[in-house]
């Protein structure tokens, strides 16, 4: 019986959640997706980079797209109208891009979280920057949001932008190292 209770204990406290990453920082994108009351509904098409002072894209966090389409390049045909990201980065990327690329999402709250460590970030030059979101959909509208920081990450900051139509409340919480 005891090493029964050994491996119950033992299972209970693999599953518990680490707090590891924690110490090491956080970079984290939340994206509202509102749910629109429109006759013809499709998801939108929605991108997230990080740019720079002079607007130049320096890393992609997300593409979310129709990956599953058969015909149409597997839905990357409606990517330019992801418009500033497609002239930024998206032309010169062979779609999908592993860890960046995924399936549109539905109408709700999403997020995107980064350790400080990883590379997109570290990557990074000391200076001033901006998450951009831009989302675009099919007999609907387009709209960019953008969120600024400063790099590298010493103290804590947030930023908050609210979308008119296609995108609800975007945030971005970057929690340094303790």
């Amino acid at each position: 019986m005891p090493s029964i209770r050994c491996t119950a204990i033992l299972f209970l406290l693999a599953s518990l959640p680490s707090y590891a990453d924690e110490s090491g920082g956080k970079f984290a994108v939340s994206i509202e997706i509102p749910r629109l009351n429109v006759s013809e509904y499709h998801r939108p098409y929605v991108a997230v980079w990080i740019q720079d002072e002079n607007k130049q894209a320096v890393a992609n966090l997300a593409v979310w797209y129709q990956m599953k389409r058969s015909s149409e390049g597997g839905g990357t045909k409606w990517l330019p109208d992801l418009r500033q990201w497609w002239r930024r980065s998206g032309r010169s990327l062979d779609m999908p891009v592993d860890g960046v690329s995924g399936a549109t999402r539905p109408a709700g709250k999403h997020s995107i979280e980064l350790a400080l460590d990883e590379k997109r970030l570290t990557n990074l030059s000391p200076g001033k920057y901006s998450v951009m979101i831009e989302a675009s959909r099919e007999v609907g509208g387009r709209e960019l949001l953008e969120l600024p920081f400063d790099w590298p990450a010493t103290t804590g900051q947030s930023a908050q932008s609210t979308g008119k139509e296609e995108l609800g409340v975007a945030a971005l919480r970057i929690q340094p190292s303790k």
